[in-house]
C-alpha cells in the first residue's frame, strides 16, 4: 500500500503533520491555515489604515495629498529609519515595534537634516538623507542584510494587535469628533474656533523660511520654544507639497500616534513581561485621568492626556513619541556596549532636547531613580545608565543655556496653583482666590483622586524587590516628576501638567505592574477579578447619582459639596475593606480593592465624558440633578461665526505667493475677533497663512510677554510692551501719511501692509494714497510699500 492508502490511526494525522510525512490534501490545508493565520495578522493594521484614511477623507483631505503623505512617511522618512535602527540596534522586536522604533530614528534624523539643509537656503535637500541611506545600504555588503530584517521577537497574539489598533482607531475617532470637526480647512470656519492653530501654521511657516527661527509674529523676538516638530511639518510640506495646515491639522499627527500606541505597548510588555499587561497599560494610558464623580462637564479633573492632546499639541504629540522610542531602547537588552548601539538612543535624546521642554527633566528623574535601584541590587550603577544619564544632562544644559535662554515661559514655582484653577472652574467663580479650607478639602479630594488612578502602584509593595528592578525605577522616576510639577508649578493656561501629561503612559505601566503583581499573589478567580473591577465601573456612576454634585456649582451652593462624592466614595471604600478583610483575609482584600480601583480610575476620562453629556431629561430625574449647576465652561470657546471676517486666507495666500520670504509685513490686526476690549493678542492669522514675518501681530505666547505674567494675571490680555513701535504700526493703519509709511519702511523694514479694513479709521482709500494697492479679499487688502 502507498502511504496516501494506508489506514490512519486517530492521532496520526497530526504525527504525520510533525514528521512532514502529511497528504496531499492535509499539506494543501494546513498551508492555507498558514496562508490564512499570515493574512488575520494584518487585518489589524489594515483596520487602523482604513480607519485613519476614512477620517482625514471625510473633513476635507484631498485623496492625492494621502497618498503623497503616506508615500513620504513610509519611503521618505520610516524605511530608512528602520534600516538604520536594524544597523544599530539589531533583534528582539516584533514588526510593528521595529517600524514605530525606525520611524522616531526617521524623524531625528530628518529633523536635524532639515536644520542643515534650511540653513543651507536649500530646504529641498533634506531629501538626501533618505536617498543616501538608500544608496549606502544598497552598495555596502555588510548593510544589505538589513533590507530582510532578521532577528525578531515572536509575533503578538492576534487579540493583542487587535487591542492596539482599536486602541489607535479610538485615538482617530476621537480626534475627527473633537477636532476635525471644528478645524475646517477652508476660511472663513477655519478661524471660528478659538484654538492654537494660527501659531503652530505661523511657526511652520518661519520653519519653512528661516534657520535659525525667530517669533514670526513680532519682529526680532527669539523664538525661544520648543520647535523640532515645526521643522518636520516644513520638511513634510516642502517634499510633499502639501498645504502646511493640512499637514498640521489632518494627516502628521496620524503616524505619531500609531507608533506611540505601539511603543507604550512594547515598553509594558518589557516591563511587565505580559501580553495583557500591555494591552492594559495603552487602554489605560488612553483613558486614565482624575476619577471625576461629578454630574456635568469636569475639564479640569480629565482634559488632557493623549485623546485630547494630539492635535491640539503637536509638540506635545511629538515629544511623547520620541520619547516613548528612547524609554523603549533604555528598557529593552543592552547589547554588547559597541558604540553604534548608543547612535539611535543618543539621537532621540538630542531630538526630544528641541521636541517637548518637559520630556527630559523627566528622562533624567527616571535614570536617576534607574541608577539608584542598579546601585542597591548591584553596587553601582551600570555603565549604560550612567552614559545615558550623561548624554541626557548635556541635552539638558544646552536646552536650558542656548535652545530655551533660560525663558521660563510663564512658568512659575506655585504650589497648589492646579488646585486653584480647579476651584475655580469646579465653582463657577474663575479667578477668585478659594479659602484656606476649601483649598485644602479640594487638594486631598485632587491627591485621593490620583491615589485611585494610581492603587495599582501600591500593589509593588506586596514584592518589595520588584521596586528595585531599573526599568520599574524609570517608570517610577518619570511619574514622580510629573505628579509633582503639577503640584508644585503654574502656568496661566496649566501647562504646568504637561509633565503630568508626558508621565500617564509610564504611570500607567507601574500601576499595571503592580495590579498584575497583587493579584497574582492573591490568587484571585478570573470571576472575582472581574467583578471587583465591574465594581468600580458601577462605583463611578452610582456615586454621582446617589450624590447629585453638578458642576460647575450653581449659585448660592456651598463649594463643600465638592468633597460629598468623594467622602462618599471612601466610606464605601472602608466599609467594604472591613468585610473583604473578615471573609477573605488582607492578601485578597487587597487585589480586590486595587482592581475596583482600577474599574474607577483607569477608565475615569471615558467615564467623566459619560457623566458629563448626560441628557436634561436624565439630570432633572437625578438627585440634585435639576438645576443644580450652571452652564459647563468651555475648554476652547468658539467665536461667532458673524465676527470671523471673510477673505483672510485669499488675501495672506496671494501676499505668500507675490512677496519674499525676508520680507517684513505689518498689520492692524492684533486681537482675536470679537475680543477687542480688553485686546486678546493670541491674533496670528496673518503670519500663518501669509508664512511672512509680521512687525507687530499677536504677542501673548511670546517669551517676553510671558515673562511678566504673574498668577492673577491673565497673559492673553497683557499689552505690548513697546508703544513706540506699536504706534508707529497702527498709525499707517488709523493715520496715514508719506511719513508714516516712510516710517515703517525706513526704521523698521516694513514692505507690505496687511489691513483688516474694518479697523482703518481713515478708511482703505486713504492708505491707498500713500501705498500701493495689490490685492483686495473680502474684508482684507495687501499694500506694498513702494
Amino acid at each position: 500500500m502507498t502511504e496516501v492508502e494506508m489506514p490512519a490511526r486517530p492521532d496520526s494525522r497530526a504525527a504525520r503533520a510533525r514528521t512532514g510525512t502529511i497528504t496531499g490534501t492535509t499539506t494543501g490545508t494546513s498551508g492555507r491555515r498558514a496562508s490564512a493565520g499570515r493574512t488575520a495578522r494584518w487585518l489589524p493594521a489594515v483596520f487602523a489604515t482604513a480607519a485613519a484614511t476614512a477620517a482625514v477623507l471625510r473633513y476635507g483631505v484631498s485623496v492625492g495629498d494621502v497618498v503623497v503623505f503616506a508615500t513620504y512617511i513610509g519611503l521618505g522618512v520610516c524605511l530608512p529609519g528602520v534600516l538604520w535602527t536594524r544597523a544599530c540596534r539589531p533583534g528582539g522586536r516584533t514588526v510593528a515595534e521595529e517600524i514605530a522604533l525606525g520611524l522616531c530614528v526617521g524623524y531625528a534624523i530628518e529633523v536635524f537634516a532639515y536644520i542643515g539643509a534650511r540653513a543651507l537656503g536649500m530646504p529641498l535637500l533634506v531629501v538626501a538623507w533618505p536617498a543616501g541611506t538608500y544608496a549606502l545600504f544598497l552598495a555596502v555588503p555588510g548593510l544589505r542584510g538589513h533590507w530582510k530584517g532578521g532577528g525578531r521577537d515572536h509575533p503578538p497574539p492576534l487579540w493583542y494587535s487587535w487591542s492596539l489598533a482599536l486602541a489607535f482607531g479610538f485615538l482617530v475617532a476621537w480626534g475627527a469628533a473633537s477636532y476635525f470637526r471644528l478645524n475646517a480647512l477652508t476660511w472663513p470656519e477655519l478661524g471660528r474656533f478659538v484654538s492654537d492653530v494660527p501659531f503652530h501654521l505661523a511657526l511652520i511657516g518661519e520653519l519653512r523660511h528661516h534657520m535659525p527661527p525667530a517669533v514670526p509674529m513680532v519682529a526680532g523676538e527669539p523664538l525661544l520654544y520648543h520647535w523640532f516638530v515645526y521643522a518636520h511639518f516644513a520638511a513634510a510640506s516642502w517634499i510633499t507639497g502639501v498645504e502646511p495646515v493640512v499637514l498640521l491639522t489632518r494627516l502628521a499627527v496620524l503616524p505619531m500616534l500609531a507608533a506611540l500606541v505601539v511603543l507604550i505597548g512594547a515598553t509594558a510588555r518589557r516591563v511587565s513581561g505580559s501580553w495583557t499587561g500591555a494591552s492594559l497599560a495603552v487602554a489605560g494610558s488612553v483613558f486614565v485621568a482624575i476619577p471625576s464623580l461629578y454630574l456635568g462637564g469636569n475639564g479640569a479633573f480629565t482634559w488632557g492626556g493623549i485623546p485630547d492632546l494630539a492635535w491640539a499639541s503637536p509638540t506635545q504629540t511629538f515629544g511623547s513619541v520620541l520619547f516613548a522610542a528612547v524609554v523603549l531602547l533604555l528598557t529593552g537588552p543592552r547589547g554588547r556596549g559597541r558604540a553604534r548601539e548608543w547612535l539611535p538612543p543618543a539621537l532621540l535624546v538630542c531630538a526630544v532636547t528641541g521636541a517637548k521642554a518637559t520630556c527630559l527633566p523627566m528622562l533624567g528623574a527616571g535614570l536617576l531613580a534607574m541608577a539608584a535601584a542598579e546601585a542597591a541590587r548591584r553596587g553601582r550603577p551600570t555603565r549604560p545608565t550612567v552614559a545615558a544619564l550623561a548624554i541626557t544632562s548635556v541635552c539638558f544644559l544646552y536646552a536650558q543655556v542656548v535652545l530655551f535662554g533660560g525663558a521660563r515661559q510663564a512658568v512659575v514655582v506655585s504650589p497648589l496653583y492646579f488646585v486653584r484653577a480647579a476651584w475655580g472652574e469646579l465653582t463657577g467663580q474663575g479667578d477668585a482666590a478659594p479659602p484656606p479650607g476649601s483649598l485644602a478639602a479640594l487638594t486631598m479630594v485632587c491627591l485621593l483622586g490620583w491615589l485611585v488612578a494610581w492603587a495599582g502602584i501600591a500593589g509593588l509593595l506586596s514584592r518589595p524587590r520588584a521596586l528595585l528592578r531599573p526599568p520599574l525605577a524609570l517608570m517610577l522616576g518619570i511619574g514622580a516628576v510629573g505628579l509633582g510639577t503639577a503640584m508644585l508649578l503654574g502656568h496661566p493656561t496649566r501647562s504646568q501638567l504637561f509633565f503630568l501629561w508626558g508621565a500617564y503612559p509610564y504611570l500607567m505601566i507601574a500601576t499595571v505592574c503592580g495590579t498584575i503583581a497583587v493579584v497574582r499573589r492573591a490568587g484571585l478567580s478570573r470571576r472575582a477579578r472581574w467583578g471587583a473591577f465591574c465594581a468600580g465601573v458601577a462605583a463611578a456612576y452610582v456615586v454621582p447619582v446617589l450624590c447629585g454634585v453638578r458642576v460647575p456649582l450653581g449659585p448660592g451652593r456651598s463649594d463643600l459639596l465638592l468633597i460629598l462624592p468623594y467622602a462618599v466614595l471612601v466610606a464605601v471604600a472602608a466599609v467594604a475593606a472591613f468585610v473583604l478583610v473578615v471573609v477573605w483575609g488582607r492578601r485578597r482584600a487587597a487585589a480586590v480593592l486595587v482592581l475596583a480601583c482600577a474599574g474607577l480610575g483607569l477608565l475615569a476620562d471615558a467615564h467623566a465624558f459619560v457623566l458629563g453629556h448626560l441628557p436634561a431629561s436624565v439630570l432633572a430625574r437625578l438627585p440634585g440633578g435639576a438645576g443644580s449647576g450652571g452652564p459647563a465652561p468651555a475648554t476652547r470657546p468658539a467665536v461667532r461665526s458673524e465676527v470671523v471676517p471673510p477673505g483672510a486666507m485669499a488675501a495672506a495666500h496671494w501676499l505668500r505667493d507675490h512677496s519674499g520670504p525676508g520680507d517684513l509685513v505689518a498689520t492692524n490686526a492684533h486681537c482675536l475677533w470679537g475680543q477687542e476690549s480688553p485686546c486678546d493678542s493670541r491674533h496670528f492669522w496673518v503670519a500663518a497663512l501669509s508664512e511672512r514675518r509680521v512687525l507687530v501681530e499677536g504677542w501673548a505666547f511670546t517669551a517676553r510677554s510671558q515673562e511678566r505674567w504673574r498668577p492673577g494675571l491673565s497673559v492673553n490680555h497683557l499689552p505690548f510692551w513697546d508703544e513706540p513701535m506699536m504706534a508707529a504700526n497702527d498709525a499707517a493703519f488709523t493715520a496715514p501719511s508719506a511719513a508714516a509709511m516712510r516710517l515703517l519702511r525706513d526704521r523698521y523694514g516694513v514692505r507690505w501692509l496687511f489691513a483688516d479694513e474694518r479697523l482703518t479709521g481713515a478708511g482703505p482709500e486713504a492708505i491707498a494714497r500713500f501705498a500701493d494697492l495689490g490685492f483686495r479679499s473680502g474684508g482684507y487688502a495687501v499694500y506694498r510699500l513702494s
